[in-house]
């Protein structure tokens, strides 16, 4: 594999806007694409995120009028995700989701996670200044799921799948709508950030970036 074969998904990608109604991601691909989420780091390790499939057409039509950014994608992408990320309740130090990943997860030593626990105290605490602030927790944790649907995205462009990552939506409106359908339990989860997939029915417009002698700074 060369330097082309590398960036090609990343040239095929774009924020696609329109999709083919007409074509559907197979059961299998759209597997591939959710096992990219899953296999994605995070911090710690701790994986703070779900991934909410919403194929039902009466809660796409709720939503409408609240996620302008998701509108033509209700309208013709495959498949369509939303990301939630893990409130305070689960990722604060000491929390029980916590002690959950490293037990059962990744099956480490009581002595372990022990040491684990006073780590990401002395970080949450002291290193990133997160203190107990619920949107400041929050954040951290949408912050990681930003990585999954990168990754999700890619292997998308992979398979010469189309997506279209959404943030224009009305946060508390959706998490509203999601709770009344039971889609969420506010304890302890918060909508991060959403995502669509499917085929492309639009020509790709040109991409443009920065020159990486623009936003690379080496100190040597």
């Amino acid at each position: 594999m060369n330097a082309q074969d590398v960036l090609q998904p990343f040239q095929f990608r774009y924020a696609c806007k329109k999709f083919n109604a007409e074509k559907k991601i197979s059961e299998n691909d759209f597997r591939t694409i959710l096992e990219a989420g899953r296999l994605s780091p995070s911090s710690f390790g701790y994986e703070p995120w779900k991934f909410l499939i919403v194929q039902d057409s009466q809660l796409k039509e709720k939503l409408y009028p609240v996620a302008w950014g998701a509108q033509r994608s209700f309208n013709g992408a495959s498949h369509f995700v939303i990301l939630l990320a893990r409130k305070k309740k689960d990722i604060r130090y000491g929390a029980a989701y916590l002690d959950h990943i490293m037990k059962d997860i990744k099956h480490l030593p009581d002595e372990v996670m022990a040491r684990m626990r006073e780590l990401l105290k002395n970080w949450q605490l002291n290193d990133f200044n997160l203190g107990e602030d619920e949107r400041a927790l929050f954040d951290w944790a949408s912050k990681q799921t930003y990585i999954a649907m990168a990754n999700m995205m890619t292997a998308a462009a992979m398979m010469g799948i189309d997506s279209c990552p959404i943030e224009g939506f009305n946060r508390q409106a959706v998490e509203d709508i999601l709770i009344q359908n039971n889609a969420l339990d506010p304890e302890h989860f918060g909508v991060s950030v959403m995502v669509s997939f499917g085929y492309r029915d639009e020509t790709q417009p040109a991409k443009t970036r920065q020159s990486l002698e623009d936003i690379v700074q080496w100190i040597e």
